[in-house]
């Protein structure tokens, strides 16, 4: 992947997003992008029950006027974070009648090259009509996915860690982390494998190692044998090498609108614990 030159910023309408602007602020700076878009959209509230139920046109309404008021205010929020930064800033959200978040975010993807957003809080609540599980976009975006940990607002690039398994999203993935992995202090290439398949992991690291030195990245690697949970010894490593990004395949398929995604894109990459993650699908 060439250095994004459009960054597209996922924006939670009704909350603050401060670190979440933060953290795009510098990447902007960092990555030299041109063009940063601010996004965000929302749903009117849903009414469930009879067809024929009454609903107030005076709660329509207010509803309608309270989706204006908090998409103005994350378009004010954005604009004050990205300009004058260097980059051009452009703005887009609508009301959803039809459709969900993540369809229309990853519509509006195809003028970028990179969608920032923030991880989903474990165990939290959400509005439905104003949260974007990042789950659902990860198969449709068509973009690799930066995934900030709640509260994030720079991206640690001391340490990374690239989270291998010999598929084609790993592979994507890593190619798209490029532009990030040449700033990155140190690179470490892990794979967890049965103790069987530990000899075979290191030559695969060791390959994706020596590809990545061909590109101006020097990296390191790493084959650790694990049980069945490979997102736990993953979490361990990462956090004993203090990785401050995790770079990962977003492996999985979309059938009729599910998205199943396998243990580790869900419990590590898309789940970011105090640093990001870089997916892509």
């Amino acid at each position: 992947m060439t250095t994004p030159a459009t960054l597209m910023v996922r924006l939670a309408a009704g909350v603050p997003n401060d670190a979440l602007l933060l953290l795009a602020a510098d990447l902007t700076h960092r990555l030299k992008a041109r063009r940063v878009i601010g996004i965000s959209a929302c749903q009117p509230v849903q009414i469930y029950g009879s067809p024929e139920a009454y609903v107030p046109p005076e709660f329509i309404n207010w509803d309608r006027e309270r989706i204006d008021r908090q998409l103005r205010a994350a378009e004010v929020s954005f604009r004050a974070a990205l300009e004058g930064k260097g980059a051009t800033v452009d703005w887009r959200s609508t009301v959803l009648t039809y459709g969900t978040i993540a369809d229309y975010v990853a519509a509006e993807m195809r003028a970028a090259d990179l969608l920032i957003a923030a991880a989903e809080e474990a165990g939290a609540v959400f509005d439905r009509s104003r949260h974007l599980d990042v789950a659902d976009v990860a198969p449709i975006v068509g973009r690799p996915m930066l995934v900030a940990g709640s509260g994030v607002d720079r991206i640690d690039l001391r340490s990374v860690v690239v989270t291998w398994k010999d598929a084609r999203e790993a592979r994507r993935a890593a190619e798209d982390a490029l532009p990030l992995l040449k700033l990155a202090d140190r690179v470490t290439v892990v794979e967890v494998a049965a103790d069987e398949n530990l000899a075979h992991a290191r030559i695969r690291t060791e390959d994706v190692a020596g590809w990545l030195a061909s590109h101006g990245v020097t990296a390191w690697a790493l084959a650790i044998e694990g049980a069945k949970d490979d997102a736990a010894v993953l979490r361990e490593a990462a956090t004993k090498l203090g990785a401050g990004l995790l770079v990962g395949g977003a492996y999985g398929h979309t059938r009729l609108r599910e998205w199943v995604v396998g243990g580790v894109t869900r419990d590590l990459l898309l789940r970011p614990i105090g640093c990001c993650s870089l997916v892509s699908h």
